[in-house]
C-alpha cells in the first residue's frame, strides 16, 4: 500500500506522541475519579485543573471560565441553547451566519421550533458577513449572536474584532464557534469582546471526544446535561481525565513556535493553490483569497462531481474531502459553497485540501501531479466539457 497523504486536518487530527505520553497514566495507573476525595482521585482532580488552567492560558481567560465538554458540537450546543433559555425572559432572537456549522444551524433549528426567532445572515462571494447587516438585525429582543471564527470548509476567517465590538455596544451575547480557529489563530478573549467561545481538542493534535466551551463569568446560562456536581455544576458526568489531560497537552503544543508553524502551513497552501491553477483549467478558489486559515484549500473543479474525484485521490494514497466531515454522507451540494453564491453543478465538484504538521513540498507536487491525471480522465466522461472543448 501507498504511503498516506494526509490533507484533511480540518477533519481531523493525528494525536501526537507527547499528547499520548501525557494521556497514557491516567488511562492506566491513575484512573481516579476526580469527585473521590482520596488521593488517587485527588491526582486526577489535579491533572484536570493543569489542564484547565493549559486552555485558559490559550484564550487569556480565567480557568473558572473553562468548561470541558464531549466535543465541539455539545459545547455549540450548550451556548446557544444555555443562552437561549436562561435569557427567555429578555427575549427569543439569536442571529447567525447562513455558512455556521451544523452544530449550529441544526441547534438554531431545533430552537425556532421552541418559539425563538432566528436571523441566518448572507454572507459575501469570499464567505465573509456584512457587518451592517449584523447591526441592522439587532433588536431589543435579540440575546445572542453566534458566528463562526473561521469557516470548517473554505476557510474565511471572519471580522471576529468588529463583531465583539458591536455585540458589547448592544449588549448581546457574542458566542464564537473557534473550532477551526485554535491554534492557527491568537485568540484573546478579552480584546475580542468574546463571552462564549467552542473548541474540540481533535482538531489540534489531541484526542477525539473531548472539547471545551469557554464561558464568561458573569454570562446567564442554564446547563445542558444534568446529574452531578461536575465541572461547577455546569455539566454533569464524570470527567474524561485521558482527555482533558491530552487535550491541555495539545493546546499547549499548539502554540509553540506558532506563527513559524503558520508561516509553514501558509507557503504549502500557497504552493498548493499556485499548482493547481497552473496546471488545471476552469478552477473557482472558494473562501478569501488572504483572510483564510493557513493551510486551508477549497476549490471547485468544473465538469467533474465531488465524490468521484475524493474516490480517485484515495486510490492514489491522499486523503482530501468535499466539504465539512460531519457531512459527508450527503448528496447534497455543501451550504456553504451555496451561501457564497455558487450554483449546484459547480458546487458538486469541490475539493477540500487542510495541511497540517506532516505535510510537506514534496506531497504538494505529488498531489497535483495526481490531480491533473484524475481531473482529466473525469472531464472526458463528462458531456458539458465536451461541448466545452467543442467551443474552444
Amino acid at each position: 500500500m501507498k504511503k498516506l497523504i494526509y490533507m484533511d486536518h480540518a477533519a481531523t487530527t493525528p494525536l501526537k506522541k507527547e499528547v499520548l505520553d501525557e494521556m497514557l497514566p491516567y488511562m492506566k495507573d491513575k484512573f481516579g475519579n476526580p469527585s473521590s476525595i482520596y488521593s488517587l482521585g485527588g491526582q486526577s482532580k489535579n491533572a484536570v485543573e493543569i489542564a484547565r488552567e493549559k486552555v485558559a492560558n490559550a484564550i487569556n481567560a480565567k480557568p473558572r471560565e473553562i468548561f470541558f465538554t464531549g466535543g465541539g458540537s455539545e459545547a455549540d450546543n450548550w451556548a446557544i441553547k444555555g443562552v437561549a433559555y436562561a435569557n427567555r425572559n429578555r427575549g427569543n432572537h439569536i442571529i447567525t451566519s447562513k455558512i455556521e456549522h451544523h452544530a449550529v444551524l441544526h441547534t438554531c433549528e431545533y430552537l425556532e421550533k421552541q418559539g425563538f426567532d432566528v436571523t441566518y445572515l448572507d454572507v459575501d462571494e469570499y464567505g465573509l458577513i456584512d457587518l451592517e447587516q449584523l447591526e441592522r438585525s439587532i433588536t431589543d429582543k435579540t440575546i445572542l449572536i453566534s458566528i463562526m471564527f473561521a469557516n470548517n470548509e473554505i476557510g474565511t476567517i471572519q471580522p471576529i474584532k468588529e463583531i465583539g465590538r458591536i455585540a458589547k455596544e448592544k449588549g448581546v451575547y457574542f458566542h464564537t464557534d473557534a473550532v477551526q480557529a485554535i491554534g492557527h489563530i491568537k485568540i484573546d478573549v478579552d480584546e475580542l469582546n468574546i463571552d462564549l467561545l467552542t473548541m474540540a481538542a481533535h482538531k489540534f493534535y489531541g484526542p477525539k471526544g473531548i472539547g471545551a466551551l469557554y464561558i464568561r463569568q458573569g454570562v446567564k446560562i442554564d446547563p445542558l446535561i444534568s446529574g452531578g456536581g461536575q465541572e461547577r455544576n455546569r455539566r454533569a458526568g464524570t470527567e474524561n481525565v485521558p482527555g482533558i489531560v491530552g487535550m491541555g497537552k495539545a493546546i499547549e503544543l499548539a502554540y509553540e513556535n506558532f506563527e513559524e508553524k503558520n508561516r509553514r502551513l501558509t507557503y504549502l497552501r500557497n504552493r498548493l493553490i499556485e499548482k493547481i491553477f497552473e496546471k488545471i483549467d476552469y478552477v473557482r478558489l472558494n473562501g478569501h483569497p488572504t483572510q483564510r486559515l493557513p493551510g486551508n484549500v477549497n476549490v471547485c473543479f468544473e465538469f467533474i462531481e465531488g465524490e468521484s474525484l475524493l474516490l480517485s485521490l484515495d486510490m492514489a494514497g491522499i486523503a482530501g474531502s468535499s466539504g465539512s466531515a460531519c457531512t459527508s454522507g450527503s448528496l447534497e451540494p455543501s451550504h456553504v459553497l451555496l451561501a457564497i453564491g455558487l450554483p449546484h453543478e459547480i458546487a458538486h465538484g469541490s475539493l477540500r485540501l487542510t495541511l497540517g504538521d506532516s505535510n510537506t513540498e514534496e506531497e504538494i507536487d505529488y498531489v497535483v501531479e495526481k490531480l491533473v491525471g484524475i481531473v482529466a480522465r473525469l472531464r472526458e466522461m463528462s458531456p458539458l466539457y465536451e461541448k466545452v472543448k467543442e467551443v474552444k
